[in-house]
């Protein structure tokens, strides 16, 4: 079985030859692999090395946010071409044994509000985690891989590009590209290279928690050899993963790759699906059986009712969410990180204007007795 094997005591910076962090069709492929090949990458925790298990809240000025994220690959499918969709069975996925959640003052969904910094460390044993600084808690195993993508044509990331600079020229969030710490650090792809931060039509960080073991990812092929790469690896994730950060840990994961000829040009795919047989999220968690759920609607906190706004009703749901968790004797930063790793955020309904519905699933069985 082939595989990308990486020297994890070295960020992506140190080891550029394994991996990149910038998505580019330029990008040269670590690896070539036959349909059909089963394979194994290696990957780094999401930012870069920057934080381990002696870091604490005191170094988030510190990060180089630029580094985000560093993903093994990419990995040349043979006969693999555009119009054709890239299928990516996840075979077995194995963790380490730390992980970390941090909250970041202006990061994260709640971040006009949540001023104060936080970073939970997660030891990661016999399929729970637990942190000494969110006591009280356990997150059982269900990992999956953040990022899963391949690369863009040199349209398709014009096209990113263009749009994205129209966000931010908005005065919208955006992650334009910026030469700074990318790797590779020279050329077009450090100068025009997309940023891993926003999940896209390629894939890329769409946080799918139900991307476990046994499911199977469909991407269209933009470009020859599709380029392959993964990262941003997880322990566990609400839906949601409302604080930037789920249980971030190192990954070693295998996968098996299918070429369905002609199907995204057939079709008209142009983003990708998921499917899963078999999806078996630990009882009692993910899907709980025994939870308490707060109820967002489409209202600011101003007290303005915008119509059929679920941003609104997602965020009026979370602090919801949050507060209920303070009752519980929790830090308002311990809460956010539980909401983060364990509530899952569902669209309960859509149709009844003004008021849009979404459900933060609290699941009971994560505090231990």
């Amino acid at each position: 079985m082939k595989s990308i094997e990486i020297d994890r005591a070295k960020s992506l910076i140190e080891e550029p030859e394994k991996g990149h962090n910038r998505f580019h069709p330029e990008i040269p492929a670590v690896l070539e692999v036959e349909e059909g090949e089963e394979m194994v990458f290696e990957t780094r925790t999401s930012m870069d090395n920057q934080l381990t298990p002696s870091s604490s809240a005191d170094d988030f000025p510190n990060m180089d946010n630029a580094r985000v994220h560093p993903l093994t690959g990419p990995v040349y499918v043979k006969g693999a071409a555009p119009g054709d969709l890239l299928e990516i069975e996840f075979l077995a996925i194995e963790t380490g044994r730390w992980a970390y959640t941090g909250v970041i003052p202006g990061r994260g969904y709640l971040r006009e509000i949540m001023d104060k910094g936080m970073l939970a460390h997660w030891d990661l044993s016999d399929g729970w985690a637990t942190s000494v600084q969110v006591p009280g808690v356990r997150i059982p195993s269900a990992p999956f891989m953040g990022i899963a993508a391949v690369a863009p044509s040199h349209d398709l990331l014009r096209i990113w590009n263009q749009r994205e600079a129209a966000t931010a020229a908005r005065g919208e969030l955006a992650a334009p590209p910026n030469a700074k710490s990318a790797v590779p650090g020279v050329g077009a792809v450090a100068e025009e290279g997309a940023r891993t931060i926003p999940p896209r039509e390629n894939g890329g960080n769409m946080d799918l928690k139900q991307s476990t073991v046994g499911s199977k990812l469909q991407l269209p092929v933009f470009t020859p050899g599709a380029l392959f790469s993964t990262g941003d690896g997880h322990f566990a994730q609400g839906d949601g993963e409302v604080c930037i950060h789920a249980v971030e840990t190192t990954c070693t994961v295998s996968v098996r790759f299918k070429l369905l000829k002609g199907e995204a040009e057939r079709k008209g795919i142009r983003a990708p699906r998921l499917m899963h047989e078999s999806y078996e999220p630990a009882v009692g968690f993910a899907g709980p059986h025994r939870f308490t759920a707060t109820v967002g609607l489409s209202l600011r906190e101003d007290g303005s009712n915008p119509s059929e706004d679920l941003n609104s009703a997602c965020r009026h749901a979370l602090v919801q969410m949050v507060d209920l968790l303070q009752e519980r004797g929790y830090t308002r930063e311990q809460a956010y990180i539980i909401c983060s790793v364990a509530v899952d955020l569902k669209i309960s309904q859509i149709v009844d204007a003004p008021n849009m519905t979404v459900t933060a699933f609290l699941p009971e069985d994560i505090f231990q007795a």
